[in-house]
């Protein structure tokens, strides 16, 4: 202030700066936006914009412009404008939205890029977005289906558990004045109800090691590819794992080969995007059988993994060279056998539960009565 009335000037005003912490909001607001979550909704919602827009003639930076403000999610209208930016600055949006990996996987970018080099763009968005929304409709059937047994199972638990730590020790006293002579079902039901109450820690700290040691053992190659292959040769539940495995690596490979990627790129992607290990181990060998010159189909029969249905379908593609229509045939006729089966699983799985329920609450009551019922006939 000094340094002004030196000068012969004088402060008429002042005036907060709001640069600084404007820069400093926008900052935080951007940061807040790419914390945000994104579910699978969201970018199949994302992804049919995305084809109806261009479908519907407009410029793809006005496409960008127009998804960034319509966008519920706030991540993905960040995206979306980030996207924008760059698209204006010259580059393609396949590698645009291929900078958030996280986002947007190989997949997704890869079939767009074809799409763009191929004139199609709007028609490969448009197929990537039906494979987004079959699988969110998928997800939330699956989810559906096991609310109501996962909230039996655990209520039945939850129950076992209650009796066995807090009901059955309060009756042991009496037991205890009934000496030695219990029935063999009293006398197992207490001994477990001392092991649960006494080395309860032990159980937990035991479990939670257990869960880690799985998830070690799991993420290693070996063990992700026994832990696949068994849940493949489960009873019941099994068969409805493979089917869905295979009309997702089906869907995957045939929106691949519409957008107009290269066949051994498409297959090795199909092997990553069906999630599971045993079937990307396959993809990887019909890679390497398609990269001598054997036909897809031959190649997709000598690894064992695919059924029947989906090898012809392809040798007839591959004849009459409209594959991709047939992977997509082969992938909704394998969907409504997984929808069939998940309700025939469902159904079997609720009265499972129930008797299971059933049998362990009867043996602790019996447990329980046994000795009152002998005690009072010695007492008669």
């Amino acid at each position: 202030m000094a340094s002004i009335t030196s000068d012969g000037r004088f402060v008429l005003e002042l005036r907060e700066e709001k640069g600084r912490k404007a820069a400093a909001g926008d900052t935080a607001a951007s940061s807040d936006k790419k914390k945000g979550k994104v579910s699978r909704a969201d970018l199949a919602l994302f992804t049919r914009r995305l084809a109806d827009l261009s479908l519907a003639g407009l410029p793809l930076d006005r496409v960008l412009q127009v998804i960034a403000e319509q966008t519920e999610s706030a991540q993905l209208a960040f995206v979306a404008e980030e996207a924008l930016e760059e698209v204006r600055g010259g580059l393609p949006v396949s590698e645009a939205l291929a900078k958030h990996p996280k986002l947007f996987p190989q997949v997704f970018a890869l079939t767009l890029k074809a799409g763009e080099a191929s004139g199609q763009f709007g028609e490969v968005a448009e197929r990537l977005a039906d494979f987004q929304e079959k699988e969110v409709a998928r997800r939330s059937q699956v989810v559906s289906a096991l609310i109501y047994p996962g909230v039996l199972a655990t209520v039945a638990v939850g129950v076992v558990i209650f009796m066995l730590t807090f009901v059955v020790p309060k009756l042991s006293s009496v037991f205890d004045s009934l000496g030695n002579d219990l029935p063999s079902a009293t006398k197992m039901l207490l001994a477990l109800t001392g092991f649960l109450t006494s080395q309860y820690i032990f159980i937990i700290g035991g479990l939670v090691g257990l869960f880690f040691l799985y998830r070690g053992w799991a993420a290693t190659d070996a063990g992700s590819y026994s832990r696949d292959k068994a849940l493949l040769t489960l009873p019941v539940i099994g068969p409805v794992i493979r089917k869905a495995t295979v009309s997702r690596y089906a869907r995957v490979l045939g929106t691949l080969l519409f957008g107009g990627v290269p066949i051994l790129e498409a297959l090795n992607l199909s092997g990553l995007a069906a999630g599971n290990r045993l079937f990307q181990v396959s993809s990887d060998e019909i890679v390497q059988r398609v990269r001598e010159g054997a036909p897809i189909a031959e190649a997709m029969r000598d690894t064992s993994a695919f059924p029947p249905v989906l090898t012809h379908m392809v040798a007839i593609g591959e004849e009459t060279g409209d594959l991709p229509k047939m992977l997509n045939r082969v992938s909704d006729s394998l969907d409504f056998e997984v929808d069939n089966g998940m309700r025939r699983l469902v159904a079997l799985v609720e009265p499972v539960i129930v008797l299971g329920m059933g049998v362990v609450v009867g043996f602790v009551v019996l447990a329980v009565l046994l000795p009152i019922f002998a005690a009072q006939s010695a007492v008669k």
